[in-house]
C-alpha cells in the first residue's frame, strides 16, 4: 500500500481446530471463539514458506496452503485468475485472487480482504534494500487473521453471508511509478461490471481489509479516508465501537494516517463501502526486519476478536 501526505471466477472443490476443541473439553454448542494462538501458528506456517511475491513459487506454496484450510473448513473456494505484464520486461505475469464463501445462499453479503503477496524487496530497509523480504506483518498477518477467521464465521447465524478475499498483486511494486493493489482492482471491476450487467445474486453491503495487523505494539488508529468517507464511516464506527465495548484498547478511535490500500478501489470502482483496518506505525515496514519476532498472537486476537464480534452484531 501507499501512504499520503496531506464472481467471474473458477471453482477450487478447522476441523482439526474442531477436533482439538473437542478434546480439551470445549461444549459443542459454545460458539467458536477467536485464538491469538491458534492464527500466529497460521502466521508462523506463512512465513515458513518464505518470500511470496506475486507470480512466484512461494506465492503458489502458499495459495495450496490456504485453499486446502479453506476448503478443510467448509468454505467454497474460487480462483479470479489475472494477468499483468511486468513493466520492467513486459513480459506477462499470472496472478489470482481467492475468493472464500461463507453461507453462499445469503445474498446480503459482507467482505473481509488482505492482500497476500509479499513486495518484491524490503525497498526502505537502509542496508539492504534487495535484501530478503519475509513480509510476516506486510503480507502474512491479514492472511493469518482470515484463516483462524474460518470456523466462527462458518457458524455465525443471522441473514448475512461472507466471504473472504485474498487479494494478489497489492506490492507488485519494483519503481516508485508502478502501480498498487492490482488484484482489488480487477476484483472490483469484475464486480461492478457484474452488478451492473445484472448477473450477481448478491451485493456487498460493505467491506473490511485486514492489514499488518500483528505488530507486537499494536495500536490501530482509524485509517482517514475510512473515518471520512459518508458510507464508509458506519463501518468504522462499528468497528472501534465493539472494541470500546470489549476493552479491546489496541484500537485508537481517531484518524491517523491516509492510506492508498485495497479499499479504495473497492469503494471507487466496486461501490463497496470499505474500511481499512490497519497499523501502519510498524518500524520494520519493508524491511528484511518484518519477521515472525516482532509479531504477536496477543495482536491477532486482538484484531479479530473484534472483527468477530461486529460480524456476529450485523443483522
Amino acid at each position: 500500500m501507499r501512504v499520503r501526505s496531506d464472481h467471474f471466477f473458477r471453482e477450487v472443490p478447522w476441523a482439526a481446530c474442531l477436533w482439538a476443541a473437542a478434546a480439551t473439553g470445549a461444549i459443542a454448542d459454545e460458539p467458536p471463539q477467536f485464538s491469538g494462538a491458534r492464527a500466529f501458528g497460521h502466521l508462523g506456517a506463512i512465513a515458513a514458506l518464505g518470500p511470496r511475491p506475486s507470480g512466484s513459487q512461494g506465492m503458489a506454496r502458499q495459495r495450496e496452503l490456504v485453499v486446502k484450510h479453506f476448503q478443510a473448513a467448509g468454505g467454497r473456494v474460487t480462483r479470479q485468475p489475472f494477468q499483468i505484464r511486468d513493466r520492467r520486461t513486459g513480459q506477462p505475469v499470472p496472478m489470482e485472487n481467492l475468493i472464500v464463501e461463507w453461507h453462499p445462499d445469503r445474498t446480503d453479503r459482507v467482505l473481509l480482504g488482505a492482500h497476500c503477496d509479499t513486495r518484491p524487496f524490503p525497498d526502505r530497509d537502509p542496508t539492504d534494500p534487495r535484501g530478503v523480504f519475509l513480509g510476516v506483518n506486510d503480507g502474512g498477518s491479514g492472511v493469518a487473521a482470515l484463516m483462524e477467521l474460518a470456523a466462527a464465521v462458518r457458524a455465525i447465524d443471522g441473514p448475512v453471508g461472507v466471504d473472504f478475499v485474498l487479494f494478489d498483486a497489492e506490492e507488485y511494486v519494483f519503481a516508485p511509478r508502478d502501480p498498487y493493489c492490482l488484484g482489488s482492482n480487477f476484483f472490483a471491476r469484475q464486480y461492478a461490471a457484474a452488478r451492473q450487467a445484472g448477473t450477481l445474486p448478491y451485493r456487498y453491503r460493505c467491506g473490511v481489509i485486514l492489514d499488518m495487523v500483528a505488530d507486537r505494539d499494536l495500536e490501530i488508529f482509524q485509517e482517514q479516508q475510512s473515518a471520512n468517507w459518508p458510507d464508509t464511516q458506519p463501518v468504522v464506527d462499528a468497528l472501534w465501537g465493539a472494541a470500546a465495548r470489549m476493552g479491546v484498547r489496541q484500537f485508537v478511535p481517531r484518524p491517523k494516517y491516509t492510506i492508498e490500500d485495497d479499499h479504495v478501489p473497492l469503494r471507487m470502482i466496486g461501490r463497496i463501502p470499505t474500511c481499512d483496518v490497519i497499523d501502519f506505525d510498524y518500524a520494520q515496514w519493508h524491511t528484511t526486519h518484518d519477521t515472525l519476532e516482532h509479531c504477536s498472537a496477543e495482536a491477532l486476537e486482538a484484531v479479530g476478536s473484534v472483527v468477530l464480534e461486529w460480524l456476529r452484531g450485523l443483522e
